[in-house]
């Protein structure tokens, strides 16, 4: 597997994280791999053979060339049918709410082809010009042509909205949304729709996932001994508390995910 990351433009730097790429060669013993919740919404080119991601442990579907992933709030699997050339930009939480005017709740735990989100022509021009770019830099080029032009800071993010996302990033999701909100009843169920509209998923959902990925980071790169030390380093109540948590987003416990042959992927993405 061949995984690189590469960074956005400065003027883009607040709103997309990262680009990444992702090469792997056909492989008929490779086995489903767990894509697991980040926080995140995903905008992929797939230049190589079609992707299943499975429905159920038998059904599929195949995966859009061109295509926009909502927020996940549970795991799932995919499996290359052929070999794998993948170009992706990844959004902050709210970075994709300035692209579109689709309520973001629309797109939670689907694939959307970027034709039903964009104007089509524009849509497919776009698809035609990644696909037949001669390299990587290339691509970059033009999804940041793509997305300078589209942009549209009109599209106001609510206020409180980015300050509890800013928080939840600077804090690695640990702390409670009451919190935050200083235990305000009505601003929370204010913060509930606009957190569904400009991001898909409520505050706990989002909070869950980026406490998720700093946990992952600690997992994957062994930066703690034993489960308990991650779970209070994760400031977790206990350590009941953190592998339920886990288990709800991930679909396995902790001590399950390491030399899981189903996480190989995952591992490449948090090493």
């Amino acid at each position: 597997m061949n995984y690189q990351t590469f960074k956005p433009h400065k003027d883009l730097e607040s709103i997309v994280k990262f680009y990444w790429t992702l090469e792997v060669p056909f492989d008929s013993k490779n086995k489903k791999q767990k894509i697991l919740p980040d926080g995140c919404i995903e905008m992929t080119f797939n230049f190589g053979d079609k992707i299943k991601r499975y429905t159920s442990k038998e059904d599929f579907i195949l995966h859009p060339n061109a295509m926009v992933m909502g927020q996940r709030t549970k795991s799932y699997y995919i499996l290359p049918i052929g070999d794998v050339d993948t170009f992706a930009i990844c959004f902050y939480p709210l970075g994709f709410a300035n692209f579109i005017q689709t309520l973001l709740k629309d797109l939670v735990d689907k694939e959307t082809p970027i034709s039903q989100l964009f104007e089509k022509t524009q849509a497919e021009e776009l698809e035609q010009h990644m696909a037949h770019a001669k390299d990587t830099q290339e691509r970059i080029n033009i999804i940041e042509t793509f997305l300078l032009k589209k942009l549209n800071l009109k599209n106001t993010i609510n206020n409180i909205v980015k300050s509890t996302v800013d928080t939840l990033l600077k804090t690695n999701g640990k702390t409670p949304i009451n919190v935050i909100l200083k235990d305000n009843i009505s601003k929370r169920r204010q913060i509930e729709r606009y957190f569904r509209k400009q991001i898909g998923i409520s505050p706990k959902q989002l909070s869950k996932a980026i406490r998720l990925q700093a946990t992952l980071q600690l997992l994957f790169n062994k930066k703690s001994e034993t489960l308990t030390d991650i779970a209070y380093e994760s400031e977790y109540f206990d350590q009941s508390h953190f592998v339920k948590d886990f288990k709800e987003l991930t679909g396995i416990t902790p001590k399950d995910l390491l030399n899981n042959e189903h996480m190989a992927l995952a591992s490449l993405f948090y090493k």
